[in-house]
């Protein structure tokens, strides 16, 4: 990937390693949209947009002996390109570590990296749940046209268990069975860890049975914020251009300038498939 201009960095081929080793960990570390959407890709660095589909409406499948009704096929109705956005975040490792490590033969500080890296990840979280509506993207909680439920106080009684209970029931009379993910932000997050009485369970416990165990914090939510989705790819996945990697940009100063960069985009693909708390 020559892109990455790695070989005008004055870094050896295992320095670079420890560098994608401390992204990837990092990013596995913080990243909470991927652990339950599906993926689709990486598809290369080149790729620089993807289709987005809708589809016609149908009528239900038919039952009949020789299959010689009418039976009007589900097709694209509509076909439309979004362009993958980068995200990244730059980060500098000045010559004087540079230097201390070679002459010492110590390990590179890689802080700097990991911090990057953090920031690089939340962004894409950002990305996935709040979207950019300046840039055009629509996230799972900004989408319009998605389901939305009035939200109790989860701090009081089942609230929790049953408003969470009662998107499901929205979401399989849409036709969405398995695979159910539940995403709050910490403030709900904690006051669901109480225990119900009479259950000897937390109130987290209860809820995350309704999902299989796929519930999930996450700071991008902000306070107060919760949605609920079926993840299937069918429904949404998250495109991958380029995975998270990192580039040599320059020298600056005599020190040494990089970038932790993606090309990312949330691709929704039936905005009936999420529930959003409001």
């Amino acid at each position: 990937m020559e892109f990455l201009s790695r070989q005008d960095a004055p870094f050896s081929l295992e320095q670079w390693a420890k560098i994608d080793d401390k992204v990837v960990k990092i990013a596995r570390q913080v990243l909470v949209g991927r652990r339950f959407i599906s993926l689709y890709g990486p598809l290369g660095a080149g790729v620089q947009s993807i289709n987005i589909d809708s589809f016609d409406s149908t009528d239900c499948g038919h039952i009949e002996f020789f299959g010689e009704n009418e039976c009007f096929p589900l097709g694209v109705k509509s076909r439309r390109f979004m362009e993958i956005p980068m995200v990244y975040k730059d980060f500098k490792i000045t010559w004087r570590d540079v230097e201390h490590s070679a002459q010492f033969n110590l390990p590179l500080d890689l802080s700097s990296v990991a911090g990057a890296a953090a920031i690089c990840a939340k962004k894409e979280d950002e990305l996935i749940f709040l979207g950019n509506l300046e840039q055009g993207y629509e996230g799972l909680l900004t989408a319009t046209g998605v389901e939305k439920i009035a939200k109790g106080n989860w701090a009081e009684g089942e609230t929790a268990f049953t408003d969470v209970a009662r998107g499901i029931e929205i979401l399989v009379g849409n036709g969405l069975v398995s695979n159910f993910a539940l995403v709050v932000s910490p403030d709900l997050y904690r006051q669901m860890q109480r225990v119900q009485p009479h259950t000897g369970l937390l109130e987290s416990e209860r809820v995350g049975k309704l999902v299989d165990g796929q519930l999930f914090q996450s700071a991008v939510l902000g306070t107060n914020s919760a949605v609920l989705v079926c993840s299937e790819a069918q429904n949404m996945d998250l495109v991958i251009g380029q995975d998270m990697i990192t580039g040599y940009l320059g020298p600056d100063k005599l020190n040494h300038s990089l970038r932790v960069l993606e090309t990312v985009m949330l691709r929704i693909k039936r905005k009936d498939a999420i529930v959003v708390f409001a």
